[in-house]
């Protein structure tokens, strides 16, 4: 069953992160896909994340799907302007990656090329409404396209940290799914307890609400969550769990594939991010029973 499919029947969606390589030793991505080929309803590939130059999202995508696999391509409107993202969504139809989700434009400070000069000529909105007018046969420039493409667009929420952050990005949410984003995808929830009533309030939007799990895989990245990310809500007692277990690296994948199998039932799925360690989904899967 395709991914929309299952989207429009409420079933329960498993997705993973997968990146492409810096440059063009596929083997990596192509040995992972095959193993996940069964097991996954669909591959979020992120196109440039961080500002890192790596073979682009399309391509991902596309020797993903020659996998077996069904793939969503992040977008966004930092390097490109209208003219040549439409062109790239034009590009993904006709090369069968029919799945999107338009994420913010990572800030270039992380970049590793910082002289690299952003466009930014669409922003998010201004992207799905991009989106929404090709499906409608015409590009923004008025003219009528030669066919038209179909999209299944998703979006992703900026914060689950209390208060006024979350309240401004589930507002921001809101406004995406009015300008055509069918799906959405939280940031890593760690707390399950602890995001219980953002993930409720998420729900009553009435579309599919997908959330993220973060494979940590150190306490110094647990410690740098905990300090800069309050959203993360990364307590005390899991940093203690992975910094007294005898293999750190075991106690990681316990960790995610707890909180994916916790999330079944509260949210319509999960995106497991594992940060080069997708060699290690298969096991993470197991222990979320997925």
């Amino acid at each position: 069953m395709s991914f929309l499919k299952r989207l429009t029947a409420k079933e329960f969606v498993v997705l993973a992160e997968m990146h492409t390589p810096k440059g063009v030793d596929i083997s990596r991505l192509v040995n992972d896909g095959r193993r996940l080929k069964g097991r996954l309803d669909a591959v979020l590939v992120p196109d440039m994340d961080n500002g890192i130059m790596r073979l682009p999202a399309l391509a991902g995508g596309v020797l993903l799907q020659q996998q077996g696999l069904e793939a969503i391509i992040s977008v966004y409107g930092r390097d490109k302007n209208r003219m040549a993202l439409q062109g790239d969504l034009l590009a993904a139809h006709v090369l069968g990656v029919q799945n999107l989700v338009v994420v913010p434009s990572a800030d270039m400070a992380q970049s590793d090329h910082r002289e690299a000069q952003t466009v930014s000529d669409l922003d998010e909105l201004g992207l799905l409404g991009a989106i929404g007018t090709l499906q409608e046969g015409k590009d923004l420039g008025g003219a009528d396209l030669d066919g038209r493409p179909f999209f299944t667009t998703g979006c992703g929420l900026a914060s689950l940290a209390d208060g006024a952050p979350f309240d401004e990005a589930f507002e921001a949410v809101k406004q995406q799914l009015e300008a055509g984003a069918t799906f959405v995808i939280t940031p890593p929830v760690f707390d399950v307890d602890a995001c219980g009533g953002a993930l409720e309030r998420l729900g009553g939007l009435g579309v599919p609400i997908i959330s993220a799990v973060f494979l940590i895989k150190s306490v110094a990245v647990a410690r740098y969550l905990a300090r800069n990310d309050p959203g993360a809500h990364v307590s005390d007692g899991l940093i203690q769990r992975i910094k007294q277990a005898s293999n750190r690296e075991t106690e990681a994948m316990k960790i995610a594939g707890e909180t994916a199998r916790s999330l079944q039932g509260v949210t319509q799925g999960v995106l497991l991010q594992t940060h080069g360690w997708e060699h290690r989904l298969p096991a993470i899967l197991d222990i979320a029973g997925l």
